[in-house]
């Protein structure tokens, strides 16, 4: 009976997992996000990393799995099950394999805190430097590996949460990660409270409930240097600037797989979504990602008929995505229609493997039957030229790369646009969290957002984070039914760029590598001492 007991304590280490998950859409108890991991840490620093490993992958795939919940939606939209339930678990499973990393990785550490000094008691300052320096640059720069390896998976890094309570200052700083860096001090903070309430011998350090309390000031007090520096660092306000009335247009219109509605007429959709902002005279009007799809190639006259014709009712330029077609190649494509005739495309850089492409689909042209969009070609990045002010422009995945959107920010983006089509998971979650990425991206550019979803979420963030939804009745963000909103986006003349955007994932990266190689300078000096006949003693 006990052995069981024990077993069945195990499940208990799925709840940092849940709470972490409730952080997050749907249900958004952001404040869980605090305490959701200290369980797991206070195990790092006792257990041995085998275990810590173990406990940390079963906690990060209940998180995972939960929180990609929305991927079997698409099984309706014409994805076959198996392969999207395979997805599913695969996806989980490796996201959790970097919970998995930061356990082991971090006990491995604290096995190194806890040695005994001469006097035969740990040292309390590795244990600060633990505390304060290894556990946030660790998983910070495992969030930064995942977000980035092959592709990258950017999506719900912890600092994502914070970013949508409004404590986003600290993105322009050091991106979400900084952020993340701070979640987990709070949580490495709680966990250090519970190992001086209980069985503080345990730990190795005699002075942990003594001087403890050290720990804690310490802690909150470079968490209040975090806000600090960001305040400092904030870019100037920019004294000139010029207003921008924008329309933006949430159609939820079907995803590719089920393109005709015979029961819908599209313009008859779109005259009335067009009433209020044709009112309102706006100068840009925004669709969502693959809305010109109902009318052909953004390039083709049936398209360009529907920018202009939505251009007459309103009177601004159209900026819109879809399908493209040039010297052989199909992009995925966002257009600006301006009043004049002229037209200008932006081709999707960041695209997603298995959706928009089959890795190797251009050398093996047979396995481009099994992209769902069709083998798409990355384009170049850059910026349009939007009445003398510069657009940066995201499609669908791409605002989840902060990378990518730096470069634009530095490039001299005035003003971001993300427009994205979020069908392929409608009746989901997915749309939700992938709105709370975007104003990550706002905070650190410092740039507006402008923001246009199918299916949702439609918006404008401001470059403080700041939000203003399409909501409906609820008052929650407008998912899977048509709306429109207007909104007058002010523009600097001039921007400064943030300290993200000058200096991007470089400090971070650094200092996870000098951490990774210190650790391993550390470990080979303990294996070359510990040799056979290192030491030998005379008779």
């Amino acid at each position: 009976m006990p052995g069981k007991f024990k077993k069945s304590l195990i499940l208990l280490w799925c709840l940092p997992g849940f709470l972490l998950w409730a952080s997050f859409p749907p249900m958004g108890e952001k404040i869980d996000v605090l305490f959701a991991l200290a369980p797991l840490m206070w195990l790092s620093r006792r257990a041995k990393a085998a275990v810590s490993a173990r406990r940390w992958f079963l906690s990060g795939f209940v998180f995972w799995f939960a929180t990609l919940s929305w991927m079997p939606a698409v099984v309706k939209n014409g994805g076959p099950w198996p392969l999207v339930v395979l997805g599913w678990g695969v996806l989980a499973a490796y996201c959790s394999a970097y919970f998995a990393a930061y356990g082991w990785l971090s006990a491995k550490f604290w096995e190194w805190v806890r040695t005994p000094g001469v006097n035969g008691d740990a040292s309390y300052w590795k244990r600060l430097l633990a505390v304060l320096v290894v556990e946030p640059v660790l998983w910070c720069g495992l969030e930064l590996v995942r977000s980035r390896f092959g592709g990258g998976f950017a999506w719900n890094q912890l600092g994502v949460v914070p970013v949508n309570g409004g404590f986003a200052a600290p993105a322009a700083l050091g991106g979400v990660y900084l952020l993340s860096a701070v979640v987990i001090l709070v949580n490495g903070t709680v966990a250090g409270i519970v190992e001086r309430a209980w069985k503080p011998a345990e730990s190795g350090f005699s002075k942990l409930r003594r001087f403890g309390t050290l720990e804690t000031v310490f802690a909150f007090a470079l968490i209040w240097l975090v806000f600090q520096a960001a305040d400092w660092a904030a870019p100037a306000r920019a004294w000139e600037s010029r207003d921008v009335k924008v329309a933006l247009l949430q159609r939820n219109f079907p995803c590719v797989f089920d393109s005709d509605r015979e029961d819908e007429d599209p313009i008859a959709v779109y005259n009335g979504l067009l009433k209020h902002p044709a009112y309102m005279r706006p100068d840009l009007v925004v669709l969502p990602e693959s809305a010109m799809c109902e009318f052909g190639p953004v390039d083709q006259q049936g398209a360009v008929n529907f920018a202009a014709w939505i251009g007459e009712k309103t009177g601004g330029a159209v900026l819109g995505g879809g399908a493209r077609y040039h010297d052989g190649k199909e992009y995925n494509s966002a257009a600006l229609y301006s009043a004049g005739g002229d037209i200008q495309f932006y081709d999707k850089v960041h695209l997603v493997p298995f959706g928009e492409y089959i890795p190797g689909d251009k050398w093996i042209t047979s396995l481009q039957k099994f992209a769902p969009v069709g083998s798409c070609t990355p384009g170049e990045l850059k910026t349009l030229d939007f009445n003398g002010i510069k657009l940066g422009v995201a499609i669908c995945y791409e605002d989840t790369d902060s990378a990518q959107l730096r470069r634009l920010a530095a490039m001299g983006a005035q003003m971001l646009v993300f427009i994205t089509n979020d069908s392929w998971f409608s009746d989901s979650v997915e749309a939700e969290q992938h709105s709370w990425q975007a104003v990550a991206r706002a905070v650190e550019t410092g740039l507006t957002v402008v923001r246009c979803g199918n299916s949702g979420v439609t918006g404008v963030i401001e470059p403080d984070g700041k939000s203003s939804w399409l909501c409906g009745a609820d008052m929650r963000p407008l998912v899977d039914k048509s709306g429109a909103m207007c909104a007058k986006v002010t523009v600097p003349a001039t921007v400064a760029p943030t300290f993200y955007v000058r200096f991007g994932d470089a400090p971070l990266a650094i200092a996870f590598l000098l951490l990774l190689s210190s650790m391993g300078a550390v470990k080979a000096v303990r294996m070359y001492n510990l040799r056979p006949g290192r030491f030998k003693t005379s008779d």
